[in-house]
């Protein structure tokens, strides 16, 4: 291995593959450490279409399709009272996304990021990042043999998923979210029946009085099926079951889409859990650093942002990156074009989750209660002008200001009578994820992919007498 490099990335995922591959496209010596060795397994299997624009960017978009994923065209809600679908290709994007195997499709990522000569290091872990003067300059690793060593950079882009090197480890300024203090449990079944409503592919939501389950196909046969609820019903009817399959179980009882969807099936896998999931760093960059992907934030499973969240901070984190090393911004003007635009991305998706849990219609159950945003986060959040930095296209103050009392409706507990406020706020209000024109810019910069990635400073305005 390398002593020294230019870049080095912490971890091989979809955050790690994708700066890494970005960063080594416009020509950077780019060197990548990833703790496993792939294939391996992990969970967040339902791709957005918003991921294909940064797959195109990568390269990597014909080989995903060729792989065989199971495509998916769009969700279908079991929510409450009410169902409805969202199918992709009715808002103007791409025909569809996928469900993935995530064995498969990170590994697809890491190879490509490797073919575009990124040094790539399984199973090699990093156990410290050093810092100078305040600034990150060397990384301690370790080997799966117990072999040490150390190795020295010009920037470090941090995404090590939710081990977070830096933000958890040696920064510990990891805070869990008050909101969406839940748990995940899931397994894989065989023979589900195949969903007859909403696009093809579709994952199913569906909504139980304490929490709600995903039902995701995918294209080796299985489905995933995953239980959401509250941490503390969960450790609670597990108490009194006996068992995390007691739990699930029970759960799914609760559901008539679910029963239905699996009333031949078989599990065939035992179940996982997860808890603390939810959780947001203040810190996502500072002098030689960027903290991209699960390693910076996570928010919820309900709305599949993970993988999104991750490649779109690791675009971001390149194009600033790659701006500042070859001298077309200062670092200070890149950093916070990354930090604001980030921010701005987990702030959109953090309002549409709490309204989304918002609109379900038992209000008497305590989890959908125990998802909104409390009074001291909305203070914190700053809600208002969060929702002024996310709508772009308002005609005039009068329409932003009904549509942010639309959504302090939802966030303070009253009814909107709006059963799809996810897709009825997307398409009203053309929610907006990044600066790409002059007239959007943040701090006088905004994001271009043409004739190479990167950061373009917006023209000054003349003033006149």
């Amino acid at each position: 291995m390398r002593e020294a490099t230019q870049i080095l990335v912490i971890g091989g995922g979809p955050a790690g593959s994708t700066a890494a591959g970005l960063l080594a496209r416009q020509g950077f010596q780019v060197t990548l450490l990833e703790r496993d060795t792939f294939p391996r397994y992990h969970i967040g299997e339902s791709i957005l279409p918003s991921c294909r624009p940064i797959f195109a960017q990568l390269g990597v978009l014909d080989k995903i399709e060729a792989h065989g994923f199971q495509p998916k065209g769009g969700a279908y809600f079991f929510w409450g009272p009410d169902q409805w679908e969202v199918v992709f290709n009715r808002m103007g994007g791409a025909p569809n996304a996928w469900q993935v195997v995530r064995s498969e499709f990170d590994k697809v990522l890491l190879d490509h990021a490797r073919e575009l000569g990124v040094d790539v290091h399984e199973g090699v872990g990093v156990r410290g990042v050093e810092f100078a003067d305040g600034r990150a300059v060397a990384a301690r690793w370790q080997d799966e043999d117990g072999v040490t060593g150390r190795i020295t950079f010009d920037w470090v882009v941090d995404c090590s998923g939710r081990a977070g090197v830096l933000t958890n480890q040696q920064f510990k300024t990891r805070e869990l979210h008050e909101v969406f203090k839940n748990v995940a449990a899931w397994g894989y079944w065989e023979g589900v029946k195949k969903l007859e409503v909403g696009p093809p592919g579709a994952i199913a939501v569906c909504s139980i009085p304490t929490g709600w389950f995903w039902v995701i196909p995918l294209h080796d046969g299985t489905h995933s099926v995953g239980l959401v609820t509250s941490r503390d019903l969960f450790n609670e009817r597990r108490k009194e079951l006996g068992s995390v399959e007691a739990v699930y179980d029970e759960a799914m009882a609760q559901s008539a889409a679910v029963r239905d969807l699996l009333a031949d099936a078989k599990r065939v896998t035992g179940l996982k859990v997860e808890q603390d999931y939810s959780y947001a760093t203040e810190q996502t960059s500072g002098p030689g650093y960027l903290v991209c992907g699960d390693a910076a934030l996570f928010l919820d499973p309900l709305l599949s942002t993970g993988v999104h969240l991750a490649t779109y901070s690791a675009m971001l984190g390149a194009a600033a990156l790659g701006s500042t090393l070859r001298g077309e911004t200062t670092e200070q003007e890149a950093l916070n074009f990354f930090d604001t635009v980030y921010r701005h991305a987990y702030e959109r998706l953090l309002v549409l989750v709490s309204v989304f849990y918002d609109s379900y219609k038992g209000k008497d159950h305590h989890f959908y209660n125990a998802q909104k945003l409390s009074a001291q986060a909305r203070q914190d959040l700053n809600l208002q002008a969060a929702f002024d930095r996310i709508i772009t296209g308002i005609e005039d103050l009068e329409d932003a200001q009904e549509a942010y009392s639309r959504v302090s409706r939802h966030l303070t507990g009253e009814t909107s009578g709006d059963p799809n406020p996810l897709a009825n706020l997307n398409r009203e209000h053309e929610l907006r994820q990044s600066p790409t024109k002059p007239e959007n810019a943040v701090g006088g910069l905004y994001l271009v992919t043409e004739p190479r990635l990167g950061l373009a400073r917006a023209q000054e305005p003349v003033l006149r007498p």
